[in-house]
């Protein structure tokens, strides 16, 4: 009796072990779905640059009114487009609201958020962050101009 307890206890354990990698897997594949969504949608107007301040497409300045998230809602994610502005990050279109119910268009990335270091060394960063209180499995890709320098940032993320 005891050994079936014990080898049915060693079965639950081996699954949970097995299933657990698999379900990090299908969670960053959804964030990967999300971002190429993203990229997708906003790199379809042309190249990126940086004119005044203000984050172009082409000849498109991002906006909320410019940039169509509805692939990311539509797979249950949050998207932001972020431009570089000084040591900072600001969202300058989003999904995102703030705790009051507006948009957070023209708030930056947090200055603990894991992603920023690696932002502004022109890495993609995904994994773990909490956004505006709540988690997400995140994923942040740079935007970069022609010569190579990173002018802004993508942000894809899929609640926890």
């Amino acid at each position: 009796m005891y050994r079936n307890k014990l080898v049915v206890a060693f079965l639950t354990f081996t699954c949970f072990l097995a299933l657990t990698p698999n379900l990090a897997t299908a969670q960053s594949r959804v964030v990967k779905s999300l971002m190429a969504a993203l990229r997708a949608d906003v790199e379809a107007l042309g190249a990126p640059k940086v004119q005044g301040g203000d984050l172009y497409f082409g000849n498109t300045k991002v906006s909320a009114d410019t940039v169509g998230f509805g692939p990311v809602k539509g797979l249950g994610g949050e998207a932001s487009v972020f431009v570089n502005s000084g040591d900072q990050f600001v969202r300058v279109a989003t999904t995102l609201k703030k705790d009051d119910g507006s948009s957070a268009v023209g708030t930056a990335l947090a200055a603990d958020s894991p992603a920023l270091a690696k932002l502004k060394n022109g890495d993609a960063y995904y994994g773990d962050a909490t956004v505006f209180g709540k988690s997400y499995d995140t994923g942040y890709v740079p935007i970069k101009d022609a010569s190579g320098a990173v002018i802004g940032a993508y942000f894809v993320g899929s609640p926890k």
